[in-house]
């Protein structure tokens, strides 16, 4: 029996020639990952087992990013915490203000993250990196403490479940979308601790940003890791960026999946989804909803494709008078090259704020709280209750072009409603 993408990877990391799903290994990690509110706790019980040293001194990365720049003595204590271990334990790759962006557009953007490797963060949406072929998923700061020690961390093997997705994309249609049609149609718990493999020709014509979109979204399905086997795109987004030797692991001909699912994009259309679950899946165009607030930014659409579509979309408009629009670039890179191309300019000129790379309002954090009873559309991926501010506020996820149509339209709108 052949072995997928996601087992090959794990079986190089525990030094075995076969692993199958359910098996509990213990795997060499490649990468730590910590932000600056979970990476306190990891390190709080780091130092309280008296450990001297972190496995390796640049596999351990800590970034900044949920409260960039810190909004309060907290957030600003939480970054200290940081700083003070990333001077004490050498660490090569800390990111602060000035130099950081939101931890999972960043790490593909420096070159950090590859093919094959193993990563592993205290943080939900580490599952990104799956985009180029490697194994992510998010851990708890307890396991991130014994991994930054040991390099190693304890998995159960995952099964797989493979999504074929073919024909001709919509109008903007984008990544954000199959991954929300993809969610609507399987649930929120539908790949619960599985490995979500994205394949077929749509994702192969899929832009890298497209992918990590829809990577980093796999966790809102209940998935352990999203992948997509590595290709000539992929390879072109490494060239000059990733500096390693890297292995390309394929899923074999025999692989053995849990569920097989087809997807004919022709039939989608762009999405939102609504309150309070990624998987309340609607068209855009029969919402109508009014709305107070549009995010477009964080690690699910921050990079410099979504600013361009957004830019494009409200381009010689003006926002809509009852909405406040936030344009939050994911990475210094982002902003400088969205400076570049005058895409800033249009955002101000649109009457947009403009914000250094920061989480901020996804997760409630700052930059765009929401009062009891507000409504926003957010380029981000989760709309819990409560996520961005008031329990009794509301949030919408679509893609860039949805989220910028409808902050001129002052309500959510097909971008087609606006011609």
């Amino acid at each position: 029996m052949g072995m997928t993408v996601t087992e090959k990877i794990l079986a190089a990391h525990c030094s075995r020639e076969y692993i199958e799903p359910g098996e509990l290994i213990d795997a060499q990690v490649d990468i730590v990952l910590g932000n600056d509110i979970t990476a306190p706790i990891a390190i709080s019980e780091f130092k309280a087992l008296g450990l001297k040293n972190v496995f390796n001194k640049k596999g351990v990365i800590l970034v900044s990013d949920h409260f960039t720049p810190n909004k309060d003595i907290k957030s600003a204590q939480q970054v200290k915490i940081l700083r003070e271990f990333a001077r004490e334990f050498e660490i090569y790759h800390f990111y602060d203000v000035g130099r950081v962006g939101v931890e999972h557009a960043l790490l593909p953007e420096l070159g950090i993250v590859g093919p094959g490797m193993l990563i592993i963060g205290a943080d939900s949406h580490t599952c990104t990196y799956g985009a180029l072929g490697a194994f992510s998923t998010g851990v708890g700061s307890t396991d991130m403490a014994a991994a930054m020690a040991t390099g190693k961390a304890w998995f159960k093997v995952p099964k797989s479940m493979k999504f074929i997705y073919e024909g001709i994309l919509n109008r903007y249609v984008t990544g954000k979308d199959l991954i929300l049609h993809t969610i609507g149609d399987i649930g929120v718990d539908g790949a619960l601790y599985s490995a979500m493999e994205f394949t077929g020709n749509v994702i192969k014509g899929l832009s890298i940003e497209g992918r990590l979109t829809m990577a980093n979204m796999a966790i809102e399905a209940g998935g352990k890791n999203g992948i997509i086997e590595v290709d000539e795109n992929t390879i072109h987004f490494l060239q000059g960026r990733y500096k390693n030797p890297y292995i390309v692991y394929k899923s074999d001909a025999d692989a053995s999946y849990n569920n097989i699912i087809d997807y004919d994009v022709s039939k989608i259309e762009p999405l939102i989804a609504c309150p309070h679950s990624p998987d309340n899946v609607k068209e855009a165009r029969e919402s109508g909803v009014r709305i107070d607030q549009v995010v477009i930014g964080s690690c699910t659409n921050g990079r410099i494709e979504d600013l361009r579509l957004a830019a494009e979309i409200i381009k010689g408009k003006k926002v809509h008078g009852d909405v406040r629009l936030i344009i939050i670039p994911a990475t210094q890179n982002v902003y400088k090259q969205a400076l570049k191309e005058g895409l800033l300019e249009i955002f101000i000129d649109a009457e947009g704020a403009v914000s250094a790379p920061t989480c901020g309002p996804c997760l409630g954090g700052h930059m765009g709280i929401l009062a009891e009873g507000e409504r926003c559309l957010a380029t981000t991926n989760r709309n819990f209750v409560g996520r961005m501010g008031h329990p009794m506020s509301e949030v919408y996820l679509a893609n860039p072009a949805v989220s910028a149509a409808s902050a001129v339209k002052g309500m959510i709108c097909h971008p087609d409603e606006l011609r």
